[in-house]
């Protein structure tokens, strides 16, 4: 979370109240049942968020099934190819647009006269998190030349030298089909799974 930037250490300004976090962990296990790894995650008590102050929207699509249905459809029919990509973490990529405040974690220790910690980034549990990162999804897509089906507002379009390329977001999962190398019309550096349909 500190190499993403999520947080900065902060001074609670007067007036404003901080909302508590907790340590969430899981044990992931292999088929056999023996342990592959150690999982920790730090979310956000949202259920204590006040509208109006920590918050404001909290509205974020989803995919419509027809338009699903429509795009595997458009790549069945000219033999394109599938690919689901999943964005790890995602709403830690989610940049705040609202000033929201963290009690400071167990475990972790602030430098100075900070008392909290201001968020930068969404986490899980804050009411607008899913709202956050799909806005910032939106912005970064739109910004590499994909345009916004007004058909459905989780479907992106880009045609480039008649190659097109057809993008579905569902929250941090991502459909890619078309003509052309389409992941590399996003980048790599939000993707860690990529499976072919």
């Amino acid at each position: 979370m500190r190499l993403r930037g999520v947080f900065r250490a902060a001074k609670l300004p007067n007036g404003q109240r901080a909302i508590g976090t907790k340590w969430v962990f899981k044990i992931k296990r292999k088929a056999d049942g023996s342990i592959e790894k150690y999982k920790a995650r730090l979310v956000a008590k949202g259920f204590k968020q006040k509208y109006g102050i920590d918050y404001t929207e909290t509205f974020s699509p989803v995919v419509k099934y027809v338009t699903l249905r429509m795009v595997i459809a458009i790549a069945k029919y000219f033999g394109w190819p599938l690919d689901q990509l999943d964005v790890v973490t995602a709403f830690l990529y989610g940049i705040m647009k609202e000033q929201v405040f963290c009690i400071v974690p167990e475990g972790v220790e602030l430098d100075g006269n900070f008392d909290c910690l201001e968020l930068v980034k969404a986490i899980y549990g804050l009411k607008q998190a899913s709202r956050v990162w799909n806005e910032t999804f939106d912005e970064f897509v739109c910004s590499i030349g994909f345009q916004v089906s007004a058909f459905d507002p989780c479907l992106y379009i880009k045609v480039v030298d008649g190659h097109c390329v057809l993008v579905l977001v569902y929250v941090d999962d991502v459909l890619i089909t078309g003509t052309a190398s389409a992941r590399s019309f996003l980048g790599s550096s939000w993707w860690t799974a990529q499976t072919a349909v």
